[in-house]
């Protein structure tokens, strides 16, 4: 065997496959049929056992050197296409930063708050304050100082989230509580709204909600009657609803008001001529109101001979329903970003 001859050949041989590779897993292939257990360096060691002694010394010296100007030659390549994978990696992390940045969305208010504001700016312009008070209630500022028996369905466990055994601690089931507070801190005249979010146990579907908004109002003041409760929430609705809205009162209970009334407007949507929404009565519940009791001017140790009002309560979903024509509570609470940006 003319090893010499061989050797450069065999070197050639690599130098051309060489140039042809471009990734490691390649490059691994290759330098395994050169230098593995199975490749052309062990191929050639074995043709030792068919020489003779004087012959294998030089052969075996020529092998090896064969071997390290391979092994040299790999590493070389190595070294290349290590700088290559480096150079993709950059360039695919390479920033121009002349390019106009990506737009992001920017978030807006929900329905619920933008609603509430509306609610809150429309009585602070009649002279009204704005009231607010904890979430976590004592029966007595929820319950007994707002003239509720202990018989009324509303204290039962399955209307009210009770915080304790003995059922002196809950969940506010309406912010009436905080004209209670206000009542007993402030003397009168006062005329207050108090916002905020209250706790019932209602099944939700596409009306109801356990958890939900409200905005209920008190104005305290001498010689108070209903006119004057008509006449401040026609201005209310005319301002939210537009100028052509009427008010009805219809005769209801409130424990804590009396007389109680449910408070409808005429229909936004068919102008009161009757259609699906308003079910062709051509009116819409909004709200509830009333005188306010004089056991609850007692509870706060306001003379009731001397001092009247009226109270009143909105679900603040229930007006952003209507003003946006939503049939569904449930929409406020999907976090669907289109249901959002279509408002």
């Amino acid at each position: 065997m003319d090893l010499i001859t061989d050797k450069e050949k065999i070197i050639d041989d690599l130098k051309k496959e060489l140039e042809r590779i471009n990734d490691l897993q390649e490059f691994q292939n290759l330098k395994s049929q050169y230098l593995g257990k199975k490749g052309k360096i062990k191929s050639l060691m074995n043709n030792l056992k068919n020489l003779d002694e004087n012959s294998k010394k030089e052969y075996g010296q020529s092998v090896n050197e064969l071997k390290n100007e391979i092994g040299i030659i790999f590493n070389e390549k190595f070294t290349k296409l290590i700088e290559k994978e480096r150079e993709e990696k950059e360039k695919e992390k390479w920033i121009d930063v002349t390019i106009p940045g990506a737009h992001r969305k920017l978030g807006k208010e929900s329905l619920i708050t933008n609603t509430r504001k509306e609610i809150e700016k429309i009585f602070l312009g009649l002279g009204f304050s704005v009231a607010e008070g904890p979430e976590i209630e004592n029966s007595w500022y929820n319950f007994d100082a707002l003239n509720t028996p202990q018989w009324h369905p509303a204290r039962e466990m399955q209307d009210t989230f009770y915080l304790s055994t003995d059922k002196s601690k809950l969940l506010r089931t309406h912010t009436s509580p905080v004209q209670v507070r206000t009542m007993l801190k402030n003397s009168p005249p006062l005329a207050i709204i108090s916002p905020g979010r209250v706790y019932r146990k209602d099944e939700l579907d596409a009306t109801h909600s356990p958890v939900f908004h409200q905005v209920e109002g008190l104005y305290v003041d001498k010689n108070v009657s209903v006119s004057h409760l008509k006449m401040y929430l026609e201005v209310f609705a005319q301002k939210l609803f537009g100028n052509k809205v009427s008010v009805l009162l219809r005769p209801s209970y409130f424990p804590f008001t009396e007389p109680s009334f449910e408070v409808d407007i005429s229909c936004i949507f068919c102008g009161g001529k009757g259609c699906k929404v308003c079910k062709n009565s051509g009116w819409i519940e909004i709200l509830g109101a009333g005188l306010v009791h004089p056991n609850v001017f007692k509870s706060v140790d306001y003379d009731p001979e001397k001092w009247q009002g009226f109270a009143f309560g909105m679900g603040i979903e229930r007006i952003a329903m209507l003003k946006n024509n939503i049939p569904d509570i449930r929409e406020f609470y999907k976090n669907d970003i289109s249901f959002i940006e279509n408002l």
